[in-house]
């Protein structure tokens, strides 16, 4: 891992807005999410190629430096080509490049299979998790128009003479959940949130204990926890059962929303930029989401 880099639409939406229109208080959304303001507005591949030129700057390379571009989202806004082929365009790069669509664990995703691409082939791997979530909620549905916003975030994975940076991984899914979070056919998306919910807890927490095993890496060692930010209640949860304080937890969300596959790494980000994170450190990455999908990597910083 050589660097990160975030962007985010310059609309600002807030709490206020929201209360007016679905006819709720500002601080039930808060008790409710711990989001006070989202962001929103702009296409994904334009959010993700201004958070990929931030990352690649930010590691001191040059676009034909890139071997390998891979697109974590669900939301590219068309069927094919790829969206990481609008994003290579807008960067100028001529690497290599797909997909990937595990929804909210997407990036976590990402990062397992960015690592194992850097291994066998590219020099540097750029992975861009993005997504523009307000457009699939029903602004009528108090339960899901609080929760989502847009953005982008990007890591850029290369080999170093420090060795491998992802300690460890693990990853999985329970379709037989598909149906209680899922776009329906009107473009809206659908949730049963306290099943989701239970199933997601129980399955982050899950995968975190053997990323960790793996590892050999006890949760007093983690430095930074980065899950992703769905609700401020399920985080506090998750962090709770692994025995990582919020101290050390990073959690974005009060100003971004749930951003789906973005959310991991603009967290992250945000994290970086503020000094909470030092080389050498452990990281704990966890994604969960939709399908049902889960993912969680271990890296060293």
């Amino acid at each position: 891992m050589l660097s990160v880099g975030s962007a985010l639409p310059s609309i600002v939406l807030s709490n206020a807005m929201l209360a007016e229109a679905l006819d709720t208080e500002e601080e039930w959304i808060v008790e409710r999410t711990g989001i006070r303001e989202r962001r929103v507005g702009g296409s994904t591949t334009d959010l993700a190629a201004r958070a990929a030129a931030t990352a690649i700057g930010h590691a001191g390379l040059e676009p034909e430096m890139i071997d390998l571009l891979i697109l974590a989202t669900s939301t590219s806004g068309q069927v094919m080509p790829a969206g990481a082929a609008l994003v290579a365009r807008k960067l100028g790069l001529s690497c290599g490049f797909f997909d990937l669509d595990a929804t909210c664990a997407g990036f976590a995703y990402g990062v397992i299979v960015g690592a194992a691409m850097t291994r066998a082939h590219a020099r540097h791997t750029l992975l861009i998790g993005a997504d523009t979530m307000a457009d699939l909620v029903n602004p009528n549905d108090r339960a899901t128009a609080v929760l989502f916003g847009d953005g982008a975030g990007a890591m850029v994975l290369g080999a170093t003479d420090g060795g491998d940076h992802l300690l460890s991984s693990h990853f999985g899914s329970d379709p037989t959940a598909a149906h209680l979070l899922y776009a329906s056919h009107d473009g809206f998306i659908e949730m049963r949130g306290k099943e989701v919910f239970r199933r997601a807890i129980q399955a982050a927490v899950d995968s975190i204990m053997v990323a960790l095993e793996r590892a050999g890496v006890g949760p007093e060692e983690v430095a930074l926890f980065v899950p992703h930010q769905a609700n401020a209640r399920l985080i506090e949860v998750l962090a709770a059962r692994v025995g990582i304080p919020e101290s050390r937890t990073a959690i974005a969300m009060e100003k971004t929303g749930n951003t789906s596959a973005a959310s991991i790494p603009i967290a992250l980000d945000d994290a970086a930029r503020s000094g909470r994170v030092q080389p050498g450190d452990v990281v704990l990455l966890c994604g969960f989401g939709s399908g049902l999908t889960w993912a969680s990597a271990i890296l060293r910083w």
